[in-house]
């Protein structure tokens, strides 16, 4: 990955890029660690870069994504609990769906928590939630999480075939438009 080689691709396909957000990020035990140009300017390492909202580190350790995730989803949380009076599940769960789910969500596949302390966290995080949620609040995690995988379900296996099984991605959008509106 050399300077030139791909200064010139970019010339080519009339792409420029921002040396001042290119960082050389090394993985692996044992790694040279070799230093990258672009152009006759050396590229920063860094030990750490966040990347669509994925913060990846050179060990590959996610606790630092699960802390950050937590603590945006919590601070919405808060804002919720502050913010809206009632705690029905008609008003309270479409706030928890739209706003504190994607960030425990986002890109987790990617990040996928595996130690212990990480998963507490966002089950923490979750347990808060369902506090504000009037029938869900003495439930326990898992069935807390049931709760809401079975409500996914139940809607998703209600879709019409053609919506769930679609040609295309436009196709998607475009028929799944009706029946998201019979929900709300």
């Amino acid at each position: 990955m050399q300077g030139p080689f791909h200064l010139e691709w970019a010339c080519v396909n009339l792409m420029r890029f921002n040396k001042t957000k290119c960082k050389v990020l090394h993985l692996g035990r044992g790694n040279p660690q070799h230093r990258y140009r672009l152009g006759d300017e050396w590229v920063e390492s860094s030990p750490a870069k966040e990347d669509s909202g994925v913060l990846v580190d050179e060990k590959l350790d996610v606790s630092r994504q699960c802390a950050l995730e937590a603590q945006k989803a919590n601070r919405i949380s808060g804002c919720i609990k502050r913010s809206v009076a009632s705690r029905s599940r008609e008003v309270t769960l479409p706030f928890y769906s739209a706003l504190v789910r994607p960030h425990l969500e986002y890109c987790v596949q990617l990040w996928s928590p595996h130690y212990k302390k990480d998963m507490g966290l966002l089950k923490q995080v979750q347990r808060r939630a369902m506090k504000m949620v009037r029938g869900l609040e003495h439930l326990s995690y898992e069935d807390a999480k049931k709760f809401f995988t079975l409500r996914v379900v139940r809607h998703w296996n209600r879709l019409p075939r053609g919506v769930v099984d679609p040609p295309s991605l436009v196709v998607l959008k475009v028929t799944l438009d009706g029946p998201l509106s019979n929900l709300i």
